[in-house]
């Protein structure tokens, strides 16, 4: 009995790693994993199966196995593989990057806003794939991606270099063990200094191109988005939010949810004055400062993980963009004016 489950989707729907569940037949005769993985799973070659095996991504019974495990009756094994690159040819453009790492299996990229992580409709050059192909064309080096952030989000993306890594750092994304934190300006004020959304995420029955958090499971992914507040403005508070999982705009769609949108997010309703007072001059001051960061106010700034080589924990932090650092700056001065005057 094999069950296919669904894991990570990525902003356009391509998943970047698929996970097999199979339950050996009780007639099953011993046989090496390897080639019975390569029997059983449709599609799979084996040097995917020897890269999964050899990055531990081969369970039997929960536990790891070497590629000359044979199965038995009753096994329960669990991979986790890589999928294939796009087939799509990647043209090479000599765009700028923040490279803030690499070496011979990955690389750390601070994404800057506006950036679309990887060629599709509507935006087939000038992505960060784009710019990874050239920087990488001297080399036997190709861009893996293991996770995407969205056009209008900054900061820090991992891509690996090789299969391999891009095979052991999927297993990482998919035991949901790497850390990630991000930095979001959001509307209104918190009654708590820390919290947790729990709600599945999924496309809108209504609008596929927006996320909707189903509170009663009935549709969607799981999702878990823990947040602590880092500084209060009055009618804006800047978050931190540490993702469980990662699904596809999840931050912003829980966010919406517990009525606290990102500072001019278009699509989830934050672009429009939520919070403040009917002044003309703080409507303005709303305006200048959308003005200042025209995207959804949201910053990758953390990335921790176990490297695929020297299988250590590695961390690396970011600072934010300029954009989003002056607003900050804005909202910092103003709501310290408006507590003067108060006095």
């Amino acid at each position: 009995m094999t069950e296919n489950i669904d894991i990570e989707i990525s902003d356009n729907e391509q998943e970047f790693f698929e996970h097999h569940r199979i339950i050996v037949d009780k007639g099953q005769s011993p046989l090496r994993i390897d080639k019975f993985l390569v029997i059983r799973l449709e599609n799979a070659i084996r040097n995917k199966i020897q890269n999964a095996t050899e990055a531990g991504n081969v369970l039997v019974n929960d536990k790891p196995v070497k590629s000359n495990y044979k199965v038995k009756p009753g096994d329960v094994i669990s991979v986790v593989m890589s999928y294939p690159p796009n087939d799509t040819e990647i043209v090479p453009e000599e765009i700028p990057l923040n490279i803030v790492y690499e070496d011979t299996e990955i690389l750390i990229v601070n994404k800057v806003p506006e950036m679309v992580v990887h060629p599709g409709f509507g935006n087939w050059c000038g992505t960060l794939v784009n710019a990874l192909a050239f920087h990488f064309q001297d080399s036997e080096a190709k861009p893996y991606l293991v996770h995407r952030i969205d056009k209008g989000t900054s900061g820090l993306l991992l891509v690996a270099k090789t299969e391999m890594a891009q095979t052991f750092l999927a297993k990482q994304f998919y035991d949901h063990t790497v850390g990630r934190k991000y930095q979001a300006l959001v509307w209104g004020d918190f009654q708590e200094d820390e919290g947790t959304v729990v709600g599945n995420v999924g496309r809108s029955l209504k609008d596929r191109k927006v996320m909707t958090v189903f509170p009663d499971g009935d549709y969607g992914k799981h999702a878990v988005t823990h947040y602590k507040i880092l500084e209060r403005f009055g009618y804006v508070t800047l978050v931190e939010c540490i993702l469980e999982t990662g699904r596809t705009h999840q931050i912003r769609a829980h966010m919406r949810y517990i009525k606290h949108p990102l500072f001019n997010d278009a699509v989830y309703g934050g672009d429009q004055i939520l919070k403040g007072t009917v002044y003309s001059k703080y409507k303005q001051f709303v305006r200048n400062c959308f003005d200042m960061i025209p995207r959804h106010a949201l910053h990758a700034k953390t990335l921790e993980f176990i490297h695929p080589a020297t299988k250590e924990k590695i961390s690396f932090d970011s600072e934010l963009p300029a954009d989003f650092a002056t607003v900050l700056d804005k909202w910092r001065n103003y709501s310290q004016f408006n507590e003067a005057e108060t006095k």
